[in-house]
């Protein structure tokens, strides 16, 4: 930016670490637009992932940078290069010298859609000295839950209102869903029901191989019908995982050699409407793809959940109306799973090998799987809304700056 900013040219910082802050960013950031036409932003990021959605929301205008050090001196340049009128940390980041610099150049920061588990809020205790502090100097919380506001006041954030989870507003791509829908029928032209371990994590994938590798050898008829797909967290792991299903005698098939999609600029043609090649294991290894994936499924198994890593994000499933089986480690979305589980959109199994064999269950049977799918979409409906209260909050920040 020129070295001085009016007032009105000066942007609203908006961190979305990777790729589910920055996609739950892509949400508030449209509201924001349309409520202030103009609006100029500047989104920072710490991940590859992160950075390359957020690419996709720039308008003219707009800046993109990494997330600067936690050291004062880099915070400091930051801000003096930038010059963000106010900030919004989306979810989780806290980082003390990023917020105490911020306050002592009359930066407002506020956090987003903010959750703190009961896992983390331990970690911050450990460390309150450094950490009580940080959250102290928010300018405001918007927490996700009345659970996460009361974790957040214990360490001291000012909690200024439980708005919600933005990613409830979140509208999957047209495009990407009847994609997933045609890649769903083609397997059932091919008599095969898509059975899927979403955003896996190191150590899932050969857990899910081995449950079907066994599986296999109890019910290898039964297994004939089922479509196995496979989309890992982070692409630096397609390779690795596809070694993996190789090791485990498994013939795999992977996205980026199928033919493009009319999303990709290819257009509606006979290439784009071409069945995926027959293997035993589908690789999703692209990138912005998942509303397609999560379509064409029958059902999925929840990703970081069967490691103690807390679990992906089970909305965007729900919203595509693809019914859940999570494992036990959920506490990073505790309230969505247990809202999910509750309104029977998503089903718990202790292990993989459970797991495996909920998710089988339900995608033969016809009825259950209707009823799920059907309570997946209820459960999207009815906590929708979060977006209008964080918005309007932002723009008061801002304005107030």
């Amino acid at each position: 930016p020129p070295a001085v900013l009016r007032e009105d040219e000066r942007p609203l910082w908006i961190h979305a670490v990777s790729l589910g802050e920055t996609r739950a960013a892509a949400i508030l950031a449209q509201a924001l637009r349309a409520r202030r036409p103009g609006l100029r932003l500047l989104l920072t990021h710490g991940t590859a992932t992160g950075r390359a959605e957020g690419a996709k929301l720039l308008q003219a205008g707009d800046a993109q940078a990494w997330q600067p050090w936690d050291t004062p001196a880099a915070v400091a340049r930051f801000l003096a290069h930038f010059r963000p009128r106010a900030g919004v940390l989306m979810e989780t980041e806290i980082w003390p010298n990023l917020i105490a610099q911020s306050a002592a150049q009359g930066v407002p920061l506020a956090l987003a859609n903010a959750r703190l588990s009961e896992k983390s809020l331990r970690a911050a205790r450990r460390a309150a000295w450094l950490m009580r502090p940080a959250y102290a100097r928010l300018a405001a919380a918007w927490a996700q839950t009345d659970a996460d506001a009361a974790r957040l006041r214990q360490m001291g954030a000012p909690v200024a209102g439980v708005f919600g989870n933005l990613k409830f507003d979140a509208r999957p791509d047209p495009a990407l869903l009847a994609l997933g829908q045609r890649w769903r029928e083609q397997a059932r032209q091919a008599g095969r029901a898509i059975v899927m371990l979403a955003s896996s994590r190191d150590g899932e994938e050969a857990a899910f191989m081995q449950a079907i590798v066994q599986a296999r050898a109890a019910d290898a008829a039964g297994l004939a019908g089922i479509q196995w797909l496979i989309v890992p967290r982070h692409p630096q792991r397609f390779d690795e995982v596809a070694r993996l299903a190789q090791s485990h005698g498994l013939r795999v098939s992977r996205r980026s050699a199928w033919p493009q999609s009319a999303s990709e600029g290819t257009g509606a043609n006979e290439s784009t409407n071409a069945a995926p090649p027959a293997a035993d294991l589908w690789l999703g290894d692209s990138l912005g793809e998942m509303p397609a994936y999560y379509a064409a499924a029958r059902v999925a198994l929840l990703g970081a959940s069967f490691a103690p890593l807390g679990g992906q994000n089970l909305i965007e499933a729900a919203a595509c109306a693809c019914p859940v089986v999570m494992g036990p480690h959920t506490f990073n979305f505790a309230q969505a799973a247990e809202s999910a589980q509750a309104a029977g959109a998503a089903l718990r199994a202790p292990d993989m090998p459970a797991a495996l064999a909920a998710a089988l269950t339900l995608a033969r049977n016809e009825a259950a799987h209707e009823r799920a799918a059907q309570a997946a979409l209820a459960l999207i409906a009815a906590h929708r809304g979060a977006v209008g209260h964080t918005a309007q909050a932002v723009l008061r920040l801002l304005d107030s700056a």
